[in-house]
């Protein structure tokens, strides 16, 4: 564990906590003029977080895999203006065509949430053969952000919050089969790819800070979304999450909005300003802990956050979607 993860990952002394909502923690923030992508924003924690933007006066795009359903789902916001722009994460020749899409419409991007995600999947494969999990949760993000990177550039201040998850501590990045070739483990697949989303802030921020793009990973909490729709109803009552009749009763978990509250501390949060590359959860800086620790209650672990980790994880995204530079 580095020096460096111990002496950044420390709490800020942040005003709110894990019974935060988005409502708490967008009150007074005023966002007219500003202008923010946020993938997966029709549904689930990616709705309540878009509405949360549009109300405090953003300009929110969402790219959607269903752009019809994100259409309606997004109907009668209030607010400013919400666009849907057509996007698969787990075709990285759509991801390019949105992003194409959005460079000519926008100036400047001063938000970029990637809270779109797949968790838990039966064994599939996308473009050259890709773990899914790994496709749709990081290599997808990775080349929509590389492309948008100009339009970060372009805003004073800009913010990356990619959205990971406690199930990161499941497994580190599985350098010697990230694509699961020697046999699948949808766990540790989803683990992985949670563990890369925190890799991908790390060295994101490393690279923008000198251009004042700072980017931020993040747990969210544990909320019932449409994220678990891979998961039986058996599956979630016998993890402790649901009853026989469906209802929510695993101890801790949050509302949607309670969900979308640390989200919404890193795109906005003034304790943030001149800080990046830092695991959030239940809005605040996480603490490191080893293998041996637990997954989540305020924690990381360190091969989550180390540096040279981040940079080689950064190395293999580059030769495998083929993204140009940044920074």
């Amino acid at each position: 564990m580095s020096t460096r993860t111990d002496t950044v990952q420390q709490p800020v002394d942040s005003p709110f906590s894990a019974k935060s909502t988005a409502e708490d923690v967008m009150a007074g923030v005023d966002l007219s003029g500003r202008s923010a992508v946020v993938t997966g924003g029709y549904s689930g924690l990616g709705l309540e977080t878009v509405r949360a933007l549009t109300s405090a006066g953003a300009r929110v795009i969402v790219p959607a895999r269903r752009p019809e359903a994100a259409r309606k789902a997004l109907a009668g916001l209030p607010g400013a203006a919400c666009e849907v722009v057509p996007m698969d994460l787990t075709d990285l020749g759509s991801v390019r065509a949105a992003a194409a899409h959005i460079r000519e419409t926008a100036g400047r991007l001063d938000l970029l949430m990637t809270v779109a995600g797949v968790m838990v999947t039966p064994e599939r494969r996308a473009g050259p053969g890709w773990e899914y999990q790994l496709t749709a949760n990081h290599f997808g993000h990775f080349t929509l952000v590389s492309e948008l990177y100009p339009l970060l550039r372009a805003a004073p201040g800009a913010r990356v919050v990619v959205y990971s998850s406690g199930a990161h501590g499941i497994t580190d990045f599985r350098w010697h089969d990230p694509h699961f070739r020697t046999g699948y483990d949808r766990w540790q697949a989803y683990g992985q790819a949670k563990t890369a989303n925190v890799l991908f802030a790390v060295h994101l921020d490393a690279l923008g800070r000198g251009d004042g793009v700072r980017a931020f990973a993040l747990h969210p909490g544990s909320i019932i979304t449409g994220l678990q729709r891979e998961l039986t109803h058996r599956e979630q009552v016998d993890m402790g999450w649901l009853d026989e009749r469906g209802t929510v009763i695993g101890e801790g978990f949050k509302s949607p909005s309670q969900g979308a509250a640390t989200g919404l501390w890193a795109a906005t949060s003034p304790l943030l300003a001149d800080r990046g590359g830092l695991y959030l959860e239940d809005c605040e800086v996480a603490r490191v802990t080893d293998e041996d620790g637990p997954m989540d209650d305020g924690w990381v672990r360190g091969y989550a956050v180390d540096p040279a980790s981040a940079a080689r994880l950064w190395e293999l995204s580059v030769a495998a979607t083929g993204a140009g530079p940044i920074g």
